[in-house]
């Protein structure tokens, strides 16, 4: 991975909604779309379970298919990640966000690492700042995990993050076995690369910000893994999606994982499937937390596109191992779908 420094106190801590805003954290206003424009599809989760289990395409999945096609993004209701292990997450890490920056800083990323608490991707002590704290840590498979930067305040969050992140996991895999079927593959053909499937999770908290219009809470961008499943922990809204040239604001369905393409899954099908570039914003004077779980093939998995999905055309993209794939994401700047076009072949 490049080195990354080690982000100075005011990177690392964003301000708590003050008059005075640096002027790293300033950024140009851009377009956002109207009220009445669409919202992303809505997917049920047990409706694509009971296709998949009569090994058919019906009417959900079909869905699904349309919404990975057109949007790269949908919201999930009755999925299957039980109500105590979703509000158990939210609470976690709302105490978490809470506790002194003292304690916090217990888990502060090192130096060259993202893992820990801290903030995204500061490669320089002159580029522009986001107006987040994250805790980001690996989390499946179980010996991925550097347990020294889970945090032990709250007392139950490294028994709460166990459990959630497995379950989200299972949620991800039975996602990806039914947009393979959707996609005319073998459901092992997806599923071979995922067998001990590496998994990440991203803890955000956006602080309120007097200025909000002139802040990002994070960067714009798209995912670099297969599936992203995002819950949202509290009620202010704040992700938006490109669409159209402007950004559409994401409004969460009560209880439903937001669900996005990553830009390995794009790879994978030839840009059947795309990854879609989005951000967060920032509310003046209330703060936002959400939880990202990010998934991605073994380690062992090679990153191109799927033989069966050019067998009637031409590579789009490069073929890398998984080490490189991710050395190339980590080294690059969080800037729109720069990362995906380093891979194209045309």
């Amino acid at each position: 991975m490049a080195s990354l420094p080690v982000p100075s106190v005011q990177a690392m801590v964003a301000a708590t909604g003050g008059a005075d805003v640096s002027p790293r954290y300033l950024r140009p206003a851009e377009a956002v779309a109207g009220d009445g424009e669409a919202q992303i599809p809505v997917i049920d989760y047990q409706r694509l379970l009971l296709e998949l289990e009569l090994d058919r395409c019906g009417e959900e999945s079909a869905r699904l298919h349309r919404a990975c096609l057109d949007w790269g993004f949908f919201q999930l209701i009755n999925h299957s990640v039980p109500d105590d292990v979703v509000e158990g997450m939210k609470a976690s890490i709302q105490q978490f966000f809470q506790l002194p920056m003292e304690t916090k800083k217990q888990f502060a990323q090192e130096r060259g690492q993202l893992e820990g608490y801290g903030q995204l991707f500061v490669f320089s002590e002159v580029q522009k700042l986001d107006w987040a704290d994250i805790l980001y840590l690996h989390t499946q498979p179980h010996e991925s995990r550097n347990t020294k930067l889970w945090p032990d305040q709250p007392a139950n969050f490294r028994s709460t993050l166990d459990r959630y992140s497995g379950a989200v996991k299972d949620v991800s895999d039975s996602l990806l076995a039914m947009m393979a079927k959707n996609l005319g593959l073998e459901r092992e053909v997806i599923a071979d690369k995922c067998n001990r499937g590496l998994q990440s999770v991203r803890m955000n908290y956006y602080p309120p910000c007097a200025q909000a219009e002139k802040v990002v809470g994070l960067s714009p961008h798209s995912d670099a893994g297969l599936l992203t499943l995002v819950l949202q922990v509290n009620h202010v809204q704040g992700l938006q999606i490109k669409r159209n040239g402007s950004w559409l604001p994401v409004k969460p369905v009560s209880g439903a994982f937001i669900v996005n393409i990553g830009d390995m899954f794009e790879v994978f099908t030839n840009g059947r499937y795309r990854s879609i570039e989005h951000r967060a914003i920032v509310d003046p004077k209330e703060e936002r937390l959400s939880v990202a779980a990010f998934h991605l093939p073994n380690i062992h998995a090679t990153i191109g596109p799927l033989k069966e999905m050019v067998a009637h055309e031409d590579d789009a993209y490069k073929t890398l191992d998984q080490e490189s794939f991710m050395k190339l994401f980590y080294g690059t700047k969080l800037e729109g779908k720069s990362f995906l076009e380093q891979l194209k072949l045309n």
